[in-house]
This record gives structure tokens, sequence and C-alpha cells, in this order.
């Protein structure tokens, strides 16, 4: 199964890139959303020519300069692990992954580095309209940077528009706008950016909300609540309808992980949709269908309404929703491999391609019957498409059975991630609705409940957005590549001691950055629209 494999390598070497990206999107959605706001906010200043519109625009891009600069230190770090730490998924993915981060730092990253320059600083030496313009680049500039990622990213979660290259063991790229249009590419940039700019906009209106209620600064407040509340109203809208599209995506492409989402155990007809519940044990609800066809759930005290989740996910009220227990299984009835049969599956496909490449090295005349089944398309969807179970195969049936629970992810903590995120989404919706209306009746000063519920929405848009994460990568455990790469598999051959020390380096650091980066954005808010 996996012979030698030292598994605190393994977790070292994910709890590192876990710590470094959940500190990374401390800094990126704040980044995606502000440099629009700015933007919006100067484009105010020169339709208008009202230099208070000038003052707030340059107040908001103090702060968005912090966040930026933070953020980029973050990333690098971020992308040098695949070489370091993963180094067997970067060969495996071949230039599939490297095509989309390459085109990010060459063709973004050079275009925001370039005009964030004359942002800063070029108020006094070029004219309104190209520092205006260098503004909406720089916006512009920082967004494309999220698409290649995300597009990366996307892939993993759905690999497609790529061929399996036996000679190299390495996937290799044939359709580059299978991989950058894909549903979910497109689903998991719209859904990505545009909560981004939720969380943007909650900074704004909480930062603007502390003004009024300290009585200071008021005109920055009032219109910064006002351009904030309308682009994260639209924002939400946005983010409601990506969502709802991502989510029948993963029902469709990573079906277990929309199961644990879910928190749906046991597949049926009219399957309600859980609103709110508490995960117990779920050891004991992984039951054959064939044995129970309906064991108790372990997702207790919930409440739900019944068949929205069937017509969410497929339009239809009495449709059939599978559980996480028909995918481990098997739903014949439903077309549903079992667990068991993948993994065979793809022991098989490891097997085929082990007795190819050594049939190479011998150079055997079986090398050619070999590489047909790699050319083979059936073979390929049918038998090749679970490569990565394989790592869970064991000759001993008893053995082999017990592993089939290992391709399920955290039920728990995918569960309230998701939900938890869903809530607040909701609950930001009603905040900019209700900011809004105080805006335009201009009662905002009196409204100081509202006011100190804006502040502490600060926080609440950062957890939401680390629950996206949460449920987004966690979600596909243990999968690196979905059904064909584990975590296992991609790790990188190094010492588990040294994975740790720059592990609890990189924790340290980033710990001492964040704090430095809250410190210095508060002595800015201290000082308010006043320079240095």
């Amino acid at each position: 199964m996996f012979d030698n494999l030292d598994l605190s390598l393994v977790n070292w070497s994910r709890l590192q890139f876990a710590v470094t990206a959940m500190y990374h999107w401390l800094f990126v959605p704040l980044t995606l959303g502000l440099s629009f706001i700015i933007a919006f906010m100067e484009t105010l200043y020169v339709r208008t020519g009202d230099e208070k519109w000038k003052q707030i625009t340059k107040y908001w891009m103090r702060l968005f300069g912090i966040n930026f600069a933070i953020g980029v230190a973050t990333g690098l770090i971020l992308e040098f692990q695949f070489g370091t730490n993963w180094s067997n998924y970067s060969w495996f993915v071949g230039d599939i992954f490297g095509a989309p981060l390459a085109i990010e730092g060459i063709m973004a990253f050079f275009m925001e580095s370039t005009f964030i320059a004359v942002m800063f600083f070029g108020w006094n030496k070029v004219s309104k309209g190209f520092h205006l313009t260098a503004t909406w680049l720089t916006a512009i500039g920082s967004n494309l940077s999220a698409v290649w990622i995300l597009v990366a990213n996307a892939w993993m979660q759905n690999p497609t528009g790529m061929h399996f290259n036996p000679d190299m063991a390495r996937n290799e790229m044939t359709n580059f706008w299978a991989v950058f249009l894909s549903q979910t590419a497109v689903d998991k940039f719209m859904h990505t950016t545009m909560s981004s700019y939720i969380l943007a906009a909650v900074f704004v209106i909480g930062i603007s909300s502390w003004y009024l209620i300290k009585k200071r600064e008021q005109l920055l407040a009032k219109r910064s609540i006002m351009i904030a509340s309308i682009f994260g109203l639209l924002a939400v809208l946005f983010t409601i309808q990506t969502g709802d599209s991502s989510a029948r995506d993963v029902a469709k492409v990573q079906p277990v992980k929309f199961a644990a989402m879910e928190g749906h155990f046991t597949g049926s007809e009219a399957s309600p949709l859980i609103l709110m519940g508490f995960v117990g044990d779920t050891e004991t609800a992984y039951i054959d269908p064939a044995i129970d066809p309906a064991p108790v759930s372990p997702v207790k005290y919930r409440i739900e309404i019944p068949g929205l989740l069937s017509l969410m996910t497929t339009y239809e009220l009495n449709s059939y929703i599978p559980g996480l227990n028909d995918y481990l299984y098997g739903n014949a009835k439903h077309g549903i491999l079992s667990t068991e049969e993948k993994i065979i599956r793809g022991h098989e496909a490891q097997q085929k391609l082990l007795a190819y490449k050594q049939a190479m090295a011998e150079d055997s005349p079986t090398a050619d019957t070999l590489r047909a089944y790699f050319q083979d398309t059936e073979w390929l969807a049918s038998t090749f498409k679970y490569f990565g179970y394989g790592s869970y195969y064991n000759s001993d049936s008893a053995l082999l059975k017990a592993n089939i629970t290992k391709v399920i992810p955290p039920i728990g903590l995918v569960f309230y991630s998701f939900h938890l995120m869903v809530a607040l989404g909701f609950w930001f919706l009603l905040l900019f609705i209700v900011m809004l209306y105080f805006v335009f009746k201009d009662k905002l000063e009196h409204q100081r409940l509202w006011l100190y519920a804006s502040l502490w929405s600060i926080p609440l848009a950062y957890i939401s957005s680390e629950a996206g994460w949460i449920v987004n990568e966690v979600g596909r455990q243990p999968w690196t590549i979905q059904d064909l790469m584990t975590c296992s598999q991609s790790v990188t051959n190094l010492g588990s001691y040294s994975v740790m020390i720059t592990c609890l380096l990189f924790g340290v650091v980033f710990t001492i950055l964040l704090i430095a980066e809250i410190k210095i954005i508060l002595r800015q808010i201290s000082k308010g629209t006043k320079e240095d």
C-alpha cells in the first residue's frame, strides 16, 4: 500500500502548506476587493473634481498597500512549496499546473507591479486620467493573478483537458481551453472573487462604522459606507448565484465532497436540505445499504427542509441524491461504483504502468501492447480514471474493505465550515441592505447597534472566507488531484524533521507578519486621513 512511507512527513508537509495557504488567504481577498473599491472612489474624484474623494481614495489606498505588501511575501513562499515539499505532485501534473502559474507570473504579476508604483507615487507626477488608469489596471492585475491560481486549483478538483504519458509517468495538457474554461474553473473564479469583494466591503464598512462611533472622519465614513454597501450588495448576490452553481458542479465531479458538505449519509429521493445540525459519531454511520437501507444519520438535532437538496441539485423535487454510503458500497441501480471496485481498478492501472516501465527497460515486445492501454479511451475512462485509488489496495480482502473509508474527508470539519460560510453569507446580505438603507435615510450615525454589528463583522468576514477554503481543500481529502493522486503520493522524499522545523518557522514568521500588519493598519486607522 504505502511502502516505506513516512506518514509524519506527509502530515507535516500538509500542515506546512495549510498554514502558509491560510495565512496567505488572510491578505488576498482584501487585496482583490479593496483595489476595485479604491478604483471606484478615484473615478468619482476624477469625474466630480471633489478633493474630498481624492482624500478618501488615498486613505483606503494606504491600507491597501500595507495588506498588499505582506500578501506578496506569503504568496511567494506558497508557490515555492510545490517544488520543495510536493515535487512528486509537480512532476505528475506536468505542464498543466505550471502553465497557469507561469501565465500569472508573466502577465498578471508584472502588470500589477508596474502600475501599482504609479498608483502610489504618481499623484503629482502624472495626469488624473493616467493615474486613474493605473489604479484600474492595478485592480484588474490583482484579479488576473487570482484567475490563473484558481484555474490551477480547479484542475486539481476536476482534472480535464489532459492525457497521461506513460513514458514520462506524468499528465500533459492537450486542451488549454478545456482546462481554462471548465465549469469548475469558471465557478471557482467567480465564487472566490465575489466572496473576496464581500470581505473588502465589510472591511470598509466596519472601519467606517468605527469612525462614526467615535464621531470622527464622518464624511469619509458615510461616503465609504455608501460605496462599500452597494459594492458588497452586488457581490453577495453574485456570490449566492455562483455558490449555487458551484455546489451543483461539486455534486457532479466531487460527489463525496458534496455529500460531506451536506451531511448526507444515506441516498434518498426528495432528499432534505440540512440547514443546521450537529455531527456525531460518523464511524457507525458507514453501513452497506444492502444490509441496512436506512441507517440512523449521525447528524443530530438537525433542522431540515424536505426535498430541497434534490430540488437545488437537479431542479427536480423527487430526484435521487446519493449519500456517502452509496459511494462507499456502490449503488448498481444508480450506476455508482463502490470504493472497493475503484481501488481494484486503480490498482490495475498502477500495475499496468509498472509493467510497461519494466517492459520498456527490458526492451520487451509486450511494451507496445501495454502502451495501447494508455491510448485506449474506454480503458482510460473506466480504469485509469481511478489511478489514485490503487494506493489503498491490499491483497487481503478484509484489509481492503477496511481501507474504503480512507477516501472520506473529515465530515465534521467540512460540514460545519460549509454551513458557517453559508450562514455568514446571508448575514452580510442583511448587513449591506440595512447599512445602505440608513445611508440614504441619512440616519447612519444614530444606529449604534448596527455600527457595532458592522465593526464586529470584520472578523466574521475573515472566518467565512477561510471556511470556504476549508470546504474546498479539506473536502477533497485524501486527494491532491481528484481520484488520480493522493497527498501521500505527492510529497517530496525529505526528512520529516526538516519539514517540521520549516513549518514551525513559517508559522512564527507569518504570525509576526500578521501582528505587524494589524498594528500598522490600526495605527493608520487611528491617524485617519492625515498623511505623513
